[in-house]
């Protein structure tokens, strides 16, 4: 069944409306039904326009989470010329919620990787829901080496409600695998852009997320909890789930007036699942425009630039 979240449930109705409306023209074609078809389709047009234009933090969350939503590998297949898919951290073994791999961009090569969620029961055990183990992250690590090595820029993808907290992970010390991206991401000679498709939760979405550029897509959230888990820590119920996204300040609308991202890719009308072309290739024209920036910058100056702008990250106050 096709997913309708709560505040698109009026469109719904006025374009169920409209194409019983069609059904009618069809079988019995008139003036005064085909300009009530045309005025419905105005005012469904309108409608969807001014609910997008006021979404709520919450709102916005909802969308990212939609079934229907691009995934990282349906990115890469609308934007990539070519993509090799690359296995295993030559430690444990492979991790399929990291696809990571090598591709070409408008003909531009780059290594490109991210978090991979599914659509349904067996593929989202397959992925893991889009939670990646200890594996997942060094595997992408040795990628990004590779690509510092062969001069090729980088491309996260994040999607993600976390790194899986299960005992395995533990074990396996997804911390410290998380960490260790963290400190090397920062010193890899090469341009690294990062961009939120869709859920950017917590340290799993940080593991991929040291870049020279932090994108945004428009109806994307990044923070350091789900709202769900803040509520549940806050006001004691998930209930309250919607007051704790506008309080995150989660959303790539807040985060750009804070100055944590450098940009919000758009979406079509409606959130990036009406259109997935035309939301990949928001994505493909931000990371060819981003690419050629940094690509004009010294190595050391873009190296500076990186380790500056999270040294800059937050605001503080003196007493």
């Amino acid at each position: 069944m096709k997913q309708i979240l709560e505040f698109e449930k009026p469109i719904v109705k006025l374009r169920q409306e409209i194409e019983e409306a069609k059904k009618k023209l069809a079988s019995k074609p008139t003036d005064k039904l085909a300009q009530q078809i045309a005025d419905l389709e105005t005012k469904a047009d309108a409608l969807q326009r001014d609910i997008h234009a006021n979404l709520s933090p919450w709102q916005r969350v909802q969308i990212s989470r939609h079934i229907a939503r691009p995934f990282m590998l349906d990115y890469v297949k609308h934007i990539c010329d070519e993509f090799v898919e690359l296995h295993g951290d030559r430690h444990i073994g492979d991790d399929n919620a990291m696809p990571a791999g090598f591709a070409t961009i408008g003909g531009q090569r780059v290594a490109i990787l991210g978090h991979q969620k599914g659509r349904d029961t067996k593929e989202n055990l397959l992925r893991n829901f889009g939670s990646a183990h200890p594996e997942g992250y060094r595997k992408a690590l040795r990628l990004m080496r590779m690509a510092e090595k062969f001069s090729l820029p980088i491309v996260t993808l994040i999607d993600t409600p976390g790194a899986f907290p299960g005992i395995g992970a533990e074990e396996r010390n997804i911390a410290e695998a998380i960490a260790f991206n963290l400190r090397e991401m920062m010193t890899l000679r090469t341009p690294i852009i990062a961009i939120v498709i869709g859920e950017g939760g917590s340290g799993g979405a940080l593991g991929i997320g040291i870049a020279d550029k932090v994108l945004m897509m428009e109806n994307a959230y990044y923070s350091v909890i789900s709202p769900e888990g803040c509520a549940a820590i806050l006001w004691k119920h998930r209930e309250h789930a919607p007051e704790a996204a506008s309080a995150l300040k989660l959303s790539a609308q807040d985060l750009s007036k804070l100055g944590i991202i450098d940009g919000i890719i758009p979406e079509p009308l409606g959130g990036a699942h009406n259109d997935h072309f035309a939301a990949a290739n928001s994505l493909k024209e931000a990371v060819l425009t981003t690419l050629k920036d940094l690509s004009a910058l010294p190595t050391a100056k873009m190296l500076e630039q990186r380790y500056q702008k999270f040294r800059e990250l937050g605001q503080f106050t003196q007493a």
